[in-house]
């Protein structure tokens, strides 16, 4: 490890510490030439599988387009960061389990689809109409029933969390 100061290669390590999920070590170091300490970062180098596209084009997997893609479904919904990072790690760890060396989008968003539906179902529905193209009412229709009818107990969701799912009457007579 070079320094990143005077960029002599003898650097020691004074500390390490595994982050909270395992994935990453963090080690705190100090260059022997010049005194200075700074940190590393060690994470685990694995080779994703190559995406290969509708039309046929092969890219590499990029975990930054999926986050954002993910962004953009969960935009203004009652998901923290974390569950975000950890749902983006799933479909990741789906991938890396599939032990192929090529896989098709198609196949990766459905892994996304999964892993949404049971973190945010509206922002589930909201990825759906855009990976399952959409194209009218009816097709947001069948896929909002498909999702009730796999929803436990009476179909709704609350509006707040921790709330009950209440039926809605009519308006108060005085």
């Amino acid at each position: 490890m070079h320094c990143p100061f005077c960029q002599s290669t003898d650097t020691r390590v004074i500390d390490s510490r595994v982050s909270e999920d395992g994935a990453t070590i963090r080690r705190r170091r100090e260059c022997e030439a010049c005194g200075e300490r700074f940190s590393t970062l060690e994470t685990i180098e694995l080779k994703l599988p190559t995406i290969i596209k509708g039309d046929g084009r092969r890219e590499p997997f990029d975990a930054r387009k999926l986050r954002l893609s993910m962004d953009r479904a969960l935009h203004k919904r009652p998901v923290s960061e974390e569950q975000i990072e950890a749902t983006v790690r799933a479909v990741v760890h789906q991938l890396r389990m599939t032990a192929e060396r090529e896989v098709s989008s198609r196949r990766v968003g459905e892994f996304v689809i999964a892993e949404l539906r049971k973190l945010d179902h509206v922002g589930f529905v909201r990825f759906a109409s855009v990976y399952r193209a959409f194209e009218d009412v009816a097709d947001f229709r069948e896929e909002l029933d498909r999702l009730e009818r796999e929803l436990p107990g009476d179909g709704q969701l609350p509006l707040l969390e921790g709330a009950a799912a209440t039926p809605v009457k009519g308006p108060r007579k005085r």
